[in-house]
């Protein structure tokens, strides 16, 4: 439970500083939290939609990058750090209506570099929608 009042206090305290998460992640709840890991839940409004009406993938990528932070946040840290590399891979997709499950997970915390993957998925079935890989430097 520490783990999930530390992560959600970050998120908390970056939210209002930051435009592009305030306009697509204002309505994202954290769920859980455990040293490592973390799962939330996005419930998709009109401006998570692309002109086709499906999740836009810049939504998605926005996810792998919050998701990775926040799994990072779960071992404790203040900081999350930097991306150096993200990868985001569109496997399925979701509608207005849909919630999202969100899980990110820290693969490797070192003095440098965060290693962390992501997966999206709708809640319910569990039909994967994105997958993804971020990396970032933490020092």
């Amino acid at each position: 439970m520490a783990e999930l009042a530390h992560v959600q206090d970050i998120w908390a305290k970056m939210l209002p500083i930051s435009p592009i998460y305030t306009h697509l992640l204002s309505t994202i709840t954290l769920t859980s939290a455990t040293p490592g890991t973390i799962t939330a839940r996005l419930p998709l409004l009109p401006i998570h939609l692309n002109s086709k009406g499906t999740l836009h993938g810049t939504v998605s990528a926005c996810l792998v990058d919050w998701a990775g932070g926040m799994a990072i946040a779960s071992t404790g840290r203040e900081k999350t750090g930097v991306s150096t590399d993200l990868h985001t891979s569109f496997v399925g997709t979701a509608g207005e209506g849909d919630v999202l499950v969100v899980e990110g997970r820290v693969s490797r915390v070192g003095g440098t570099m965060a290693y962390t993957s992501v997966e999206i998925r709708k809640e319910g079935g569990g039909e994967v929608v994105a997958t993804g890989l971020h990396t970032k430097f933490v020092r």
